[in-house]
């Protein structure tokens, strides 16, 4: 899977939004973020938003000192009214829900939104809440014991990993 092509694809999505409705891009801290600012840049819009969800995640005790860090590295920032506002929520990779539950608690910790959707590179299913995304880039399949990375070189292209999963 190439996640540049996914990308493309996501963009050209966005484009035919935008003919007919406003919105606004929120990307989830990391790779969410990265794609958010580059479908802003793209797509000529004037800022996107970040969200944290380091503080609402159900498995914080198991990863309290990872995802203070994160915290700290990339902070929520949305730089626009959230109240009223159709929001795109952006993540890399979707799998079980939990990442964009604690999002949208998030979110709504700044405003209630008239809407939300859900955008994703990668849809591996195996859901344990009930979560769909509203555009995905490709529904892939990856062994259970591996997760799907999105790393960003230099010159700000995405490619995808493989990495085991930590027990």
């Amino acid at each position: 899977m190439n996640a540049e092509q996914l990308y493309d694809k996501l963009l050209v999505k966005l484009r035919e939004v935008m003919q007919v409705d406003s919105f606004e891009l929120v990307g989830l801290a990391m790779g969410g973020a990265w794609i958010a600012e580059r479908l802003a840049k793209d797509l000529g819009l004037p800022h996107y938003g970040v969200i944290n969800v380091a503080f609402h995640r159900d498995d914080y005790a198991e990863k309290g000192m990872t995802a203070l860090r994160t915290a700290s590295t990339m902070t929520t920032h949305l730089p626009f009214d959230v109240n009223g506002a159709n929001v795109i929520l952006i993540d890399d990779v979707l799998l079980t829900g939990r990442t964009v539950r604690a999002a949208l608690n998030e979110l709504f910790d700044f405003g209630r939104p008239a809407q939300v959707e859900l955008m994703v590179l990668a849809d591996r299913g195996n859901r344990e809440l009930p979560v769909t995304a509203n555009f995905v880039g490709e529904q892939v399949a990856v062994p259970e014991n591996q997760i799907l990375v999105l790393e960003k070189d230099n010159a700000g292209k995405f490619s995808f990993e493989l990495e085991e999963r930590k027990q």
